[in-house]
């Protein structure tokens, strides 16, 4: 018997490869211990022979696995297609009953499965096999892609022009989608849905803790802006509805007290999903808040007299017209082309906008019947959507107010009157738009500090918990410290958002794809290069206009609404 038990696991390791040779051997195993020994010997001796007869076997085990080893096994991600996945398909003999007759060839199989597992443990917590539709997936992107950006687009017209904001725009969303097919081509090609893995593969564990850390900092740029609004408008919104003129003090009207309540209620709970595609239905509904922004946007237009007057030097609430004839008022004259120290900020602004490179894999991730075709149409059509709300918001929001407009678009149309119905229900639109907003921004920071410090642990509820409860409390506190929304959007959008957009994926694609496939000198990574160029020469610029407004002092993010 201990003969038996000795060539039976070597059987196992020997004949693997072989699923047909390595069923027909248990067969006979349990019967007649002598003939068993006789099947390996020829099994052994023939295999070179056999090999070419045997070799197609495997096609059976392969297409109907056992259902517990399909489910460990990642969802495309962490290696290359068809090596190891394969290989722990072949591994299980079809029949459960043979398994659990012999202990002795479970061991074996399980070590061999936990051998195969152990590569893949950087990534356990999103095994799961993708069920989110496509059209809940374009709301999820879009949603990423729509935040509080659009609120800032109107400022950035007044400051660069019409014609040339148009050009940036379209520029910015072409890179953007191009830069999205960076990603998809480099995952597809070694089969991992992650950034910070894909950083890794690229450049070890300085590329890892790069795209960990321009992923961290740049969402927790855009939450921060998010619960920014929460903090100012809320108040505003609360005071109308109660007709309070003058506050006094009252907690409820406190933003910090408002802020920390959202996260507390409606941010966390949704935060705390175990998966991204569990939110499709709030980033629907979040779009349609900021489509019912966009039409009162433009509702308003029309409405509204050139050159407004405050409501504060009004004593009435309705808005008094100058002159009749506005055309010849030179402040109601939209510019195509406008440069001055503000300008600076518009490419930034822009950029932020269109960021929503962090949750692209996630979603590709989580995406039913995954290719890069499908995730590619994913984005475009996101992309598109967002691109043609983000042009008419700026473009009405500039023509009815032109160089008057602020930074913040709501705040300017409280200054025309802070009662008007419309405009408290778009204010209460754009606040649930931009909290919904919130979770899926969380979730890949979440993911990258996974990546970063937990790399080898399976999900886990309390450490999921944990991080999210950390990153809402440490936003919370910015928020509340933070002095601008401007300021914000200059500082993360110079910075992280060329990495993410421009710098990384063209970096990793380079890396990645190999030279057999594409040569160094190809045209598709001379393309690459240049995008990357063109992130470091953005970078650059970008945050030496900001330093130079902010050292001239003329810049309105060194002060405050």
């Amino acid at each position: 018997m201990h003969q038996h038990t000795h060539l039976h696991r070597h059987t196992n390791t020997f004949t693997h490869k072989h699923a047909h040779t390595h069923i027909y051997t248990q067969t006979l195993t349990h019967p007649h211990t002598h003939t068993h020994t006789h099947t390996y010997i020829g099994a052994k001796m023939s295999e070179d022979k056999a090999a070419e007869s045997v070799e197609p076997a495997p096609a059976v085990p392969v297409s109907a696995p056992a259902p517990a080893e399909m489910n460990s096994i990642p969802n495309g991600k962490g290696h290359e297609t068809g090596e190891e996945t394969t290989e722990a398909a072949k591994t299980p003999p079809g029949d459960t009953t043979e398994q659990s007759e012999d202990p002795e060839a479970n061991l074996a199989e399980s070590q061999e499965f936990l051998s195969n597992m152990e590569d893949k443990k950087t990534t356990r917590f999103t095994d799961f096999e993708g069920k989110t539709s496509f059209g809940m997936s374009v709301f999820n992107l879009g949603n990423a892609i729509m935040g509080s950006g659009i609120l800032g687009l109107s400022y950035a017209m007044a400051n660069t022009g019409v014609v040339l904001f148009l050009v940036l725009l379209t520029v910015v969303a072409v890179l953007s989608s191009y830069s999205i097919h960076l990603l998809l081509k480099s995952s597809g090609i070694v089969g991992i849905r992650a950034y910070e893995q894909l950083g890794q593969r690229a450049f070890g564990t300085p590329g890892k803790m790069a795209a960990g850390i321009a992923i961290t900092l740049q969402n927790i740029g855009a939450m921060s802006s998010y619960l920014y609004i929460v903090k100012y408008e809320f108040p505003l919104v609360i005071q109308a509805f109660l007709g309070v003129d003058k506050p006094s003090g009252e907690w409820y009207l406190n933003g910090n007290y408002l802020v920390i309540m959202v996260s507390i209620s409606v941010i966390l709970p949704l935060a705390l999903m175990k998966q991204l595609g569990y939110l499709g239905y709030t980033s629907g509904f979040s779009l349609t808040c900021m489509v019912f922004f966009l039409i009162s946007v433009i509702y308003k237009k029309f409405h509204t007299h050139c050159p407004f007057s405050d409501f504060t030097f009004n004593s009435t609430a309705s808005v008094t017209s100058v002159t009749n004839d506005t055309g010849y008022n030179p402040a109601c004259i939209p510019k195509m082309v406008n440069l001055n120290s503000q300008t600076a900020y518009t490419i930034p602004i822009l950029a932020f906008a269109f960021v929503c490179h962090p949750e692209v894999l996630p979603i590709y991730t989580e995406l039913k019947n995954p290719t890069k075709q499908r995730m590619q149409h994913v984005s475009n059509i996101s992309i598109v959507v967002m691109y043609t709300m983000y042009f008419l918001a700026a473009l009405f929001g500039y023509l009815t107010f032109y160089g008057e407009v602020e930074s913040e678009l709501l705040h300017t149309y409280s200054r025309l009157d802070p009662y008007d119905t419309l405009i408290l229900c778009v204010r209460l639109a754009v606040l649930t738009a931009v909290t919904l907003t919130v979770p899926i921004v969380l979730f890949p920071v979440r993911r990258a500090i996974q990546q970063l410090f937990f790399p080898n642990k399976t999900f886990y509820w309390p450490r999921h918990i944990a991080i999210a409860v950390t990153l809402l409390t440490l936003i919370n506190m910015l928020v509340i410290f933070a002095p601008n929304i401007l300021g914000i959007f200059g500082i993360i959008g110079a910075t992280s958002a060329p990495c993410l957009i421009f710098i990384f994926p063209a970096v990793f694609y380079i890396r990645i794809v190999p030279e057999e496939e594409e040569p160094m000198r190809s045209t598709p990574k001379i393309l690459a290069a240049c995008f990357a160029g063109i992130g470091f020469l953005f970078m650059i610029m970008s945050l030496s206009f900001i330093l130079i407004d902010w050292t001239s002092g003329s810049s309105k993010a060194s002060s405050g609404h």
